[in-house]
């Protein structure tokens, strides 16, 4: 638990991140974000595959492309999200994603989940509607875009489980990877935007961050239960607010604090339940 509690805390940080990057290149077409988030991955992890000599093709095909479509999915919809939402929002309404994640895990895995664990869901959730600060601003197109996009995570999670140690971290992130570059390539064929100045630095970086969010977010999920893990991605709310407060000069409410100290009383209370026997 504590390799996976470490994991995903530096996956956390890393898609921080890459939030704030992707917010920064809104002016440009979404499939163009995604392809260079995609090949800039490929250039960590191809090489990596050869040198440890792993299957290119994998184990678990299957789960290994249905990981890739969901995924992409999932990343492209919270992209196009951030065109009518704030980042914050957009992260906060986003990681409601561990719950459905929980859910599909109860009738898909199995896995058990305590009563009182749901109650512990529920404080995190209302800390992450409390930081969005119930925004009369979100354009529901927004917010649809969002909540479709939690919930197609939650499923990457689950097949990511299904998955387990069958395959090498680095397979599964490569398969994300190339069906993301494959098919947003096609999109961006058409609606290609020059980027000039520092905007090739940031699109260039986006696959970096995006490699160490994925490579570490994969191993915390191989390590343990979905249900005591994948709550702990709600801290990219926390690492993205601290970032903006720092590079942007944003400012948060007495409310924003509040939201922080639910999401970190829930999910410490949801860890320390399940590590009980």
């Amino acid at each position: 638990m504590r390799k996976a509690i470490i994991f995903m805390c530096i996956s956390a940080m890393a898609f921080a991140l890459l939030n704030i990057f992707v917010k920064r290149l809104e002016d440009f077409n979404v499939y163009q974000i995604v392809f260079f988030r995609s090949i800039g991955t490929l250039f960590f992890t191809i090489p990596l595959i050869l040198k440890l000599k792993l299957n290119l093709l994998g184990n678990k095909r299957k789960l290994l492309v249905a990981r890739g479509l969901i995924g992409f999915v999932a990343m492209t919809l919270f992209f196009m999200s951030l065109k009518y939402l704030t980042t914050g929002t957009a992260v906060s309404i986003r990681y409601i994603s561990p719950i459905f994640a929980a859910f599909f895990a109860l009738f898909i895995l199995k896995e058990k989940i305590k009563s009182i664990q749901w109650f512990y869901f529920g404080i995190a959730f209302i800390g992450v509607f409390i930081l969005k600060g119930f925004d009369g601003e979100i354009l529901n197109i927004g917010l649809l875009y969002i909540v479709v996009s939690a919930i197609f995570t939650g499923l990457v999670f689950i097949i990511i489980r299904k998955i387990g140690s069958k395959d090498h971290p680095l397979i599964i992130v490569t398969y994300f990877m190339v069906i993301s570059t494959l098919i947003s390539s096609l999109f961006t064929y058409y609606n290609w935007t020059n980027p000039s100045g520092i905007e090739w630095l940031i699109l260039l970086s986006l696959g970096v961050f995006g490699y160490f969010g994925q490579y570490y977010m994969t191993k915390a999920l191989q390590e343990s239960e979905i249900n005591r893990i994948a709550p702990l991605k709600y801290i990219e709310v926390i690492f993205t607010m601290l970032i903006g407060l720092i590079w942007l000069d944003e400012t948060y409410t007495l409310l924003s604090v509040l939201g922080i100290i639910l999401i970190l009383i829930g999910l410490t209370l949801n860890t320390a339940i399940k590590g009980l026997k």
